[in-house]
């Protein structure tokens, strides 16, 4: 499966947190990785969080919605910070076509063990997926329900498993939430010790 976070599904953005985690992720040798509101969440309630309306050819209007499943605490997610989901992906029709992947990060207990970092950050995931990170609290559980105007449009990236004019599911699971500045503090020392353990070039390499 290929995660959200990799191509051909993500448009990566060119805002500085998403260059300084891809930078990261190939350093570490991973290889190749809406309006924020105060209120609180209600529990066990869907919230629309936004509606699209019909196209031109009519039909009924769309909305990107989610679910919380289970209540999480303190502030919701806001811009700039990041969010750590395990999370699945999903067709209408059921079919998984994605799912988050624990990262083995060179220094352990610097980030939490299990999800995958997602910054929020326009242009850094899909419409749909970055409007729904602004919608969790930390602990909590949620199914985020994105139509394909806010997700990969009819047009999808060759290789795609998600076909034209698809709406998606996400369930996921939120880890924790970090602040630009923990995030970015953290990535410095995974790349610390990525740099002292990684093993000595053989003699004579390179001349």
């Amino acid at each position: 499966m290929t995660e959200i976070t990799r191509v051909p599904l993500k448009p990566v953005g060119k805002g500085s947190l998403t260059k300084l985690w891809l930078g990261v992720l190939a350093a570490i040798g991973l290889g190749a990785v809406v309006a924020v509101s105060a209120a609180p969440i209600n529990w066990n309630t869907i919230e629309v969080i936004e509606e699209v309306p019909p196209g031109s050819e009519g039909g009924k209007a769309k909305r990107l919605t989610i679910e919380t499943l289970v209540e999480g605490t303190g502030p919701m997610a806001e811009v700039g910070q990041v969010v750590f989901v395990n999370y699945a992906g999903f067709l209408a029709d059921g079919t998984q076509f994605d799912e988050s992947q624990t990262i083995p990060w060179p220094a352990p207990g610097v980030f939490p063990a299990e999800g995958t970092p997602f910054p929020i950050e326009q242009g850094a995931t899909v419409d749909g997926f970055f409007k729904g990170l602004q919608r969790v609290q930390k602990g909590g559980e949620y199914k985020l329900s994105i139509p394909s105007e806010l997700g990969y449009g009819d047009v999808p990236r060759p290789g795609s498993p998600i076909p034209p004019g698809a709406d998606l599911i996400f369930e996921m699971k939120v880890i924790d939430i970090l602040s630009q500045a923990d995030f970015e503090q953290g990535m410095a020392i995974n790349q610390q010790a990525f740099e002292a353990n990684r093993p000595a070039p053989p003699p004579g390499f390179g001349q």
